[in-house]
């Protein structure tokens, strides 16, 4: 979907949100997407764990599992998932190497991945790959595909009898698209292909994110989700949690699923254990009105850069707090270039904003979230606009 800019009036500011943040007042954070940040209700509910565990060490690790998994039990029903078959883990980096472990896979099978898919996530399948004997193909997937049908038969047309698994964004980084949706998921499981879901950026975001017919899911809760750093989950079909092969054996191993992931020895499990805060403040606030400012804030800051510089808006996602924009030819096309703009950005304009590489012209993202203001956008927008020129 295309949106027309031109339609678009910035949100009210929600009043509940005032102060919930310890954000800067002095530069414009407007990438929420990449590292989040952590609200600060939720930053006392961790102090509090952390002070807790300092006064008795020895007690707080004994009590651990069972903490864990109620709290694990808590994120599992916002997510209307079985707790069974979630675990904690601390990012999607770590849970696609888990995942990828588990899948048995043997000379000449393929692993399919977009162009659009995540870098770390995306070297995690190439090291498979290399340690089995299979290979990674890419599905392009054009950037100004339309719509959800188009970017499914895209990934379809690379769809061969020698992929077996399939790693694909439910929301693309870089370009803030839906790729794993519910009808490619579910043609993809007909065909035989096992799934592997990046879904780093659907908690908190998205109602119900985890399909039924992905084999392994994961996804940050300190993105949207309003947890610590560093907090994301694992889900994991019911045929595949005896499978599980953990990155390194713990004293939980022997309980099996989910607790022999979730076990990590001496690490701070307090980001864990208050992450039940972060969903419980975004019910307090109303998901649909924070959804509804979110949206709203993102699709203004598209139309002030899209009017402001002329840069082209690449199709949205419906919902999605994030918005994207080409950069013109010669900018942000090399990992160089993109280190190179966004610190110019951050220097000059007092702003951060994620820009990833691509052929032809970078693409960059702009996020919204409740301590985002309109002029921040319009900020953005005029010094890119004679950044551009230079």
């Amino acid at each position: 979907m295309i949106e027309d800019p031109r339609t678009v009036e910035p949100p009210a500011p929600l009043p509940a949100a005032d102060g919930l943040f310890s954000v800067s007042p002095h530069a414009a954070h407007l990438n929420h997407g990449s590292f989040g940040a952590v609200p600060v209700p939720v930053q006392r509910v961790q102090e509090r764990l952390r002070v807790e565990h300092e006064q008795d060490p020895d007690g707080f690790f004994a009590d651990l599992p069972a903490r864990v998994a109620a709290a694990r039990t808590l994120i599992a029903a916002e997510l209307e998932t079985d707790p069974d078959r979630l675990a904690f883990v601390p990012n999607v980096t770590e849970a696609v190497a888990i995942a990828l472990a588990s899948i048995p896979l043997a000379p000449g099978d393929r692993i399919l991945v977009t162009d659009h898919g995540y870098g770390s996530v995306v070297q995690a399948a190439a090291r498979r790959a290399a340690e089995t004997g299979a290979e990674v193909v890419v599905a392009p997937v054009p950037l100004d595909a339309p719509d959800e049908h188009a970017v499914r038969e895209a990934v379809l047309a690379a769809v061969d009898e020698r992929v077996t698994v399939a790693v694909l964004d439910q929301l693309t980084s870089p370009t803030a698209r839906l790729v794993a949706g519910p009808a490619l998921l579910a043609e993809l499981r007909a065909r035989g292909v096992t799934t592997v879901v990046d879904g780093a950026h659907a908690p908190g975001m998205l109602p119900a994110p985890i399909d039924p017919n992905a084999d392994f899911w994961f996804g940050n809760l300190h993105k949207w989700a309003f947890a610590p750093r560093a907090t994301g989950v694992l889900a994991v079909r019911p045929e595949w949690t005896g499978r599980v092969r953990p990155l390194a054996l713990s004293w939980e191993h022997d309980k099996g699923f989910p607790y022999s992931v979730e076990w990590r020895g001496t690490c701070d499990y307090t980001p864990w254990l208050a992450a039940p805060a972060g969903f419980a403040l975004l019910r307090e606030l109303g998901h649909p009105a924070v959804t509804a400012h979110n949206t709203a804030l993102a699709a203004y800051g598209l139309r002030t850069l899209v009017e402001r510089t002329g840069l082209e808006p690449l199709p949205a996602t419906a919902g999605v707090w994030m918005r994207t924009v080409r950069l013109p030819a010669g900018h942000g096309e090399t990992e160089a270039q993109v280190r190179e703009l966004m610190a110019e950005v951050w220097q000059r304009l007092g702003t951060r904003i994620a820009v990833r590489p691509w052929a032809g012209g970078g693409v960059l993202r702009v996020s919204a979230q409740l301590y985002n203001r309109p002029a921040e956008y319009e900020r953005l927008a005029d010094g890119l606009a004679e950044l551009l020129k230079g």
